[in-house]
Order: C-alpha cells, then sequence, then structure tokens
C-alpha cells in the first residue's frame, strides 16, 4: 500500500531520509544534523578512551592516578575548548563544529602518549575516532543504511530481472569460466596462494569495480536530474553527491549480488563434479576438506580449494560485470529505469518540498 503523501516539513524530510536523500533536506547541517546527534555515543567514546593510559608496568595505584591525570586533563581541554568557543567551563557544547571535532580525535589520542608514553596507542586511538567519525558523516550524514536499505529492498523486488539481467550480461564470460574451472593451472595456483594475497587480488578486483562504477556516476546524476527534476531548482553539490552515492549503492549491490550467484553455482559445480581426489591430483598435494557428505549418489567433498577458486572467478566476474554496466548502454537502460522512476517520485516531492517553505 503506498504511503500518504507527505504534507508537513517534517514528513517531507523523513520521506527523503526513508529514499535514502536526506541531503534533500534544506539548510542541512552537519554539526546540527549529524553530529549534533551524535554528542552521547561521542562522549561514550571519550569516557573509555580515559582508559588509554592504562600500562601493564604500573603499579594498581599507578594505573588508578593514570586514568585520574588522564580524566583531569581531559575536562581541562574540553573546559578551555568551552571558553574558546564562548560557553560556560563545564557546559556541553550545544553545537559539535570543527574545533569539537577535532578536540575528539586529537585529545584521547594525547593521553595515552603523555602519560603512560604510549605513542602506538597514541596513533591508534586518533584513527579510531577519525575512522568514527567518517563512519558516523556517512550513515547519519548521507543515510548509508537508508540507502542500502531502499536499494535491497527494489533489488530484492525484481530478483528474477536482475538474474535475467544477469543472463544477458554474462554468458560468454560464463562459458570461459566453465572452461576456465576444469583446468588443473587454475587450481595449482589459487590453492598454493596465501590467504594475504588472495584477499588482496579480491580487493583489487573490487577496487577496479568501483572505480569503473564511479566513472559514470556524475553523468548519471546530471542526466537523472534533468529528466526527473520535476521543474524544481537545481541540486546542489553535496545532494548531486548523496545522489550519486543513491546510484553507486545501488549498482554495487546488483554487482555483489552477480558475484555471489556465480561463486554460489560454482561451489555446487564443483561439489557435483570435482571430488577431493581430483583436487589432490591437480593440486600435487591433499586436498584440505572440511566436510564430506552425499549428494546426488556420490560422495561429495567441500574442500578449501574449491571455496578459493570459486572466490576468485566471483570476484572477477563482479569486476567483469562493473565494465559492462559501464559500457552497455541497453542494459543500463533497463537497470536504471526503475531507480529513475522512484527518484522521479522523490525530486516531485522536492518540488512540492521546496514549494512549501517558499524556495521553489
Amino acid at each position: 500500500m503506498d504511503r500518504p503523501e507527505p504534507q508537513t516539513e517534517k514528513e517531507f524530510e523523513r520521506e527523503f531520509r526513508r529514499a535514502g536523500l536526506p541531503l534533500l533536506t534544506e539548510d542541512y547541517s552537519a554539526s546540527e544534523d549529524i553530529f549534533n546527534r551524535s554528542v552521547p555515543l561521542l562522549g561514550l567514546v571519550l569516557v573509555f578512551e580515559i582508559l588509554g593510559p592504562l600500562n601493564s608496568k604500573f603499579s594498581t595505584l599507578g594505573n588508578v592516578a593514570a586514568v585520574a591525570a588522564a580524566m583531569i586533563l581531559m575536562v581541562i581541554a574540553l573546559g578551555l575548548l568551552n571558553k574558546m568557543r564562548g560557553r560556560a567551563f563545564f557546559s556541553l557544547p550545544r553545537k559539535v563544529g570543527r574545533p569539537e571535532l577535532a578536540a575528539f580525535v586529537i585529545i584521547p589520542a594525547l593521553l595515552p602518549g603523555i602519560i603512560s608514553g604510549h605513542w602506538g596507542i597514541a596513533s591508534l586511538t586518533a584513527l579510531f575516532n577519525l575512522a568514527l567519525l567518517f563512519l558516523i558523516l556517512g550513515v547519519i550524514g548521507f543515510g548509508v543504511i537508508s540507502i542500502v536499505r531502499w536499494a535491497l529492498a527494489r533489488l530484492l523486488g525484481e530478483l528474477s530481472r536482475s538474474l535475467g539481467l544477469l543472463v544477458k550480461a554474462v554468458p560468454l564470460l560464463m562459458i570461459f569460466s566453465l572452461i576456465l574451472f576444469l583446468t588443473p593451472e587454475l587450481w595449482q595456483v589459487f590453492s598454493q596462494l596465501p590467504d594475504a594475497s588472495l584477499l588482496l587480488l579480491v580487493g583489487l578486483f573490487i577496487l577496479l569495480g568501483s572505480a569503473f562504477l564511479i566513472a559514470r556516476i556524475p553523468a548519471e546524476v546530471a542526466d537523472l536530474e534533468k529528466q526527473a527534476g520535476s521543474g524544481g531548482p537545481p541540486l546542489k553539490q553535496r545532494q548531486r553527491v548523496n545522489v550519486g552515492l543513491v546510484l553507486f549503492v545501488s549498482q554495487s549491490l546488483q554487482v555483489l549480488l552477480v558475484a555471489l550467484a556465480v561463486a554460489v553455482f560454482f561451489v555446487i559445480f564443483g561439489l557435483l563434479t570435482i571430488g577431493a581426489d581430483t583436487v589432490a591430483s591437480w593440486t600435487t598435494h591433499p586436498a584440505d576438506v572440511l566436510f564430506e557428505f552425499r549428494l546426488a549418489g556420490r560422495e561429495a567433498a567441500m574442500t578449501r580449494e574449491l571455496l578459493r577458486v570459486a572466490t576468485a572467478i566471483a570476484s572477477f566476474t563482479g569486476l567483469y560485470f562493473a565494465i559492462s554496466m559501464l559500457t552497455d548502454d541497453l542494459y543500463r537502460r533497463e537497470f536504471l529505469s526503475r531507480i529513475t522512476d522512484e527518484m522521479k517520485q522523490t525530486f516531485v516531492r522536492r518540488a512540492a518540498y521546496l514549494k512549501l517553505l517558499g524556495k521553489s
């Protein structure tokens, strides 16, 4: 059942968040709309990071003193920041701006170094806090969770269509992959490859695939704004980034679905056709059998080598599919039509929202 049309400013903004486009909200501020909402979490992290100066070389009393010193130094540092920002010494910030964010990264990181001489822990603390801020920016600011939920709902709702597009996009690659899958050399390479090297290879395919997807995002956003803008004012840069992120996540999930489907296919195909003895003869060492079971009247062995080969082929297929999404205009039109239709509704609501605010 369709949701009722939003009528108030809050209802419109809630609708934008559900669509993964929170930045369509006017006067959206990182300080007031993102990090202010994260103050309880940031405060909790600071409380735990007071324990950073703990040192196994200190006595119990020494560790208590170190934590007490850390607490005092943190309170003094935050109090001085409050005074610099024109607030009372012991007040809580009502607006989290760049000085507060810089303090969140730097102050707790200095405590282990100054008090305990643990500059390695200090560096890790700074990196962790910086990564946490980027995570908050992505989850709350750009609505990553809403984007993933929105994209998954549409992807799963059109699963048969997605698999149909897969059949159109990778038939030749699948034939080539089947032939390659049955070559001993492939099994020898990936059975002997260290875990770290295999992960780096998969990561390289992911980075290349992401680069191909990102390459077309600016043009897609411009086309989408032109087609679905509903006569409203042009998008701001941050809003274009938000729309581009929706497109990128949607396409990335499509590629992930393809890669997972290919991996499952080759695992099942390998269980049906390639036993542990065959793996051993191809790789010149005993197969690393995880478990065995009866399948279609024969002993099927799930081996670590099978999972490695299926992962490698699936990651390469995902890269190929990402390139196809970049170069195949027919596929792109079929895939993007559903997203465009959804976006048109959101842009229509944006026009009504701006009219409500008197900014159209």
